[in-house]
């Protein structure tokens, strides 16, 4: 395997744990939530997760590699967060590491579908940065916050 091609691999890798870890952490922390708008925020944020992780497993075997079946240490770091603030915003921490990681793997990519798969992932986690924050910053109820934001966000392709 080349050097770039192996690189690739091992950030989209890293990118799949990362996700995974966030898709546990926020079905965890949605259990525990009873505000019906914030447990819906947390909700989206988990589907979105777990799409990625879907997008990420068929980028993967589309370059023929197996997928890593591991989940990040940020599940394990945010599970141990008690306060459920301060574990929504280290999520969001965690949402914009996938971020910088996102700008910098996005322009290896050579495949047209995957990036642009991968550009819909980045889109996504700036949304829900943007909605995370916007919780704390404004002080508006959720619910106020996200039909403010009417934008369709891109779903990754069909298997």
């Amino acid at each position: 395997m080349d050097t770039e091609r192996g690189e690739v691999l091992n950030a989209l890798n890293e990118l799949l744990e990362a996700e995974r870890a966030g898709a546990r952490v926020a079905m965890e922390t949605g259990r525990s939530i009873d505000a019906r708008d914030l447990a819906a925020l947390v909700d989206d944020i988990h589907k979105d997760e777990v799409r990625w992780c879907s997008m990420l497993m068929r980028t993967i075997k589309s370059l023929g590699a197996t997928p890593s079946s591991e989940t990040g240490a940020f599940y394990g770091k945010a599970m141990a967060i008690a306060d459920l603030d301060d574990r929504l915003r280290f999520l969001n921490r965690g949402q914009a590491w996938v971020v910088r990681k996102l700008q910098v793997l996005i322009p290896r990519i050579a495949d047209p579908s995957a990036r642009e798969e991968l550009n819909g992932m980045l889109q996504a986690h700036h949304h829900n940065i943007g909605r995370v924050e916007a919780r704390y910053a404004t002080g508006v109820p959720i619910q106020e916050v996200t039909a403010a934001q009417p934008q369709e966000l891109p779903t990754p392709s069909d298997p």
